[in-house]
Parts: structure tokens; sequence; C-alpha cells
């Protein structure tokens, strides 16, 4: 009886030696498949760790990565380091245009490895770069810089003959001098800004540069549309208006009459 007994306390100490062991397995098993999970629902894409200037190399020191939700991964995103950075001896990629911090490097704008980044990059479809030549009078005290939006003028003619138009309106700045980094804040005075216009535009700045001298206006970022805007004239500015004339008193009717060589007059209220 005695052994028996034995026998069925040392059962029960392997059943509950057993179950304590699966729970323990069951407990570490249940955080790792959750984290799987939760790992499979985002991706490492690579960022911009600083901003990055136009033309800029990309370097690791420029990169950093985060987890971004699966189902919302844009197109064109990088999620490995050595897609961008160049191997031993290999030139590397470079920005086609300014990338801020924290943003997404999209493959439309970074460049091959070795490819040769210019200001071609900045110009839309169907449009030119064209420059013109400027001062500090003429270009806003030297405060244009790339990526403002300007209005672009014309004064021509002498003395009672001037005058002056705005003949286009919200142009892109892409260029001043040599510079094109759209992150740079330092104005400078110039003396050419190279702007982003259509074939027809180009047409009308080059006729405009021949006819006589050119002025950008500043434009504001909210200040995107366009106006109706009249030629003034030298002569509009030195008009003077006429004094107004003076209101005649209102005639009264007059009764003549004549006796002989007399005349008399009554006027008549």
């Amino acid at each position: 009886m005695r052994l028996s007994a034995l026998i069925t306390a040392l059962t029960g100490l392997a059943v509950a030696g057993g179950s304590v062991y699966l729970a323990r397995d069951y407990i570490q098993i249940q955080p790792s498949a959750a984290q799987a999970s939760a790992e499979s629902e985002t991706v490492g894409v690579i960022v911009a760790a600083r901003d990055i200037s136009f033309g800029e190399a990309i370097e690791a020191g420029t990169l950093t990565s985060i987890d971004w939700p699966r189902a919302a991964l844009p197109a064109g995103v990088y999620t490995d380091f050595d897609e961008l950075l160049a191997s031993n001896g290999q030139p590397p990629r470079r920005a086609r245009r300014p990338i801020s911090q924290g943003e997404l490097l999209l493959r439309p704008k970074i460049s091959q490895f070795g490819e040769k980044v210019t200001i071609v990059q900045e110009i839309g479809p169907e449009h030119r770069a064209m420059a013109i030549d400027v001062d500090a009078e003429t270009a806003v005290g030297g405060f244009v810089t790339p990526g403002d939006r300007v209005d672009i003028l014309l004064t021509e003619g002498t003395k009672e003959n001037l005058r002056a138009i705005t003949i286009l309106q919200n142009i892109r700045v892409i260029g001043v001098d040599q510079e094109a980094d759209q992150q740079t804040d330092k104005p400078s005075v110039a003396r050419t800004v190279t702007v982003e216009v259509s074939p027809d535009q180009g047409q009308r700045l080059a006729l405009a540069q021949r006819a006589g001298r050119l002025s950008l206006t500043l434009r504001s970022i909210q200040d995107t549309e366009d106006r109706a805007l009249q030629m003034t004239r030298l002569v509009d500015l030195l008009h003077e208006p006429e004094p107004e004339a003076e209101e005649e008193a209102p005639r009264k009717p007059v009764i003549r009459v004549r006796r002989g060589t007399e005349m008399s007059e009554s006027v008549i209220n």
C-alpha cells in the first residue's frame, strides 16, 4: 500500500512539472509571435538624417532609417543602405533636388552612381532655363534666392515716353549666378538670375531684354494668382488733375424796355 502511494505521488509530481514546463514555453512563445507579427506590419525605410543640399553626395552620415507601415509604403523608397551608398572606389550618388531632414529618399530624387547633377534636373517638363542680367537694384537688393517666385517687369522708352509693364508673373527662380541650392538663405548681389519659363515665355523674355531694362519683384509664398495689370507711363505719374470748374450762378430772366434812346432793365426774381 505504501508502494502504490509513493508511485502515485511521484506520478503527480511528474505531471505537475511537465505542466509548468509547457506553460513556461507557451508564455515565452506568445510574446515572440506577437513581436514577429508587429515586425511584419512595418518595414525599415531610409530617410535623410539631416538636410541634404542639391547636388550633395549621398553618404552614410546623411542617412538614417525609420519604421514605416508596410501597407502604406510609397513607391520608389529605399530600404537597403547598400543601394544608396557607394562601395570602395565607386563615385557616389547625389541629390537631384534639396531633401529635408526626415524626408523619405525616393528614387527620382537621387542620381545614379557617378551621374552628373546639374540645374537641368530642376527644370520641369516643357520648360526651359533662361538667364536674366540683374543687379542689386533690379533683383530686390539681392534677396532673390533659388526656389523663389517673381514677377518680371520691363522698363523702356525715354523722357515723357518712359513706361513700365509686367511681362511675366509667378516665375520660378532656379538659380542665382552659379548657385542652385534652394536651402540657401543668404542674400547676395547677383549678376544673373536663371528662371524657369515656357518656350513662349522665353521668346518674350529675350525680346524684353533687348528692348529695355528688366526688374524683378519678389512674390509672397501665398500669392499664386496672376493679375491683369495695365502699362504705367511716366505721364500717368506726373499728370495733375485739372481744377474743377466753378459752377456759374443760374441766370435770372431780364426784361428790357426801350423808350426812345433810353433802355431800362428789370430782373424777374
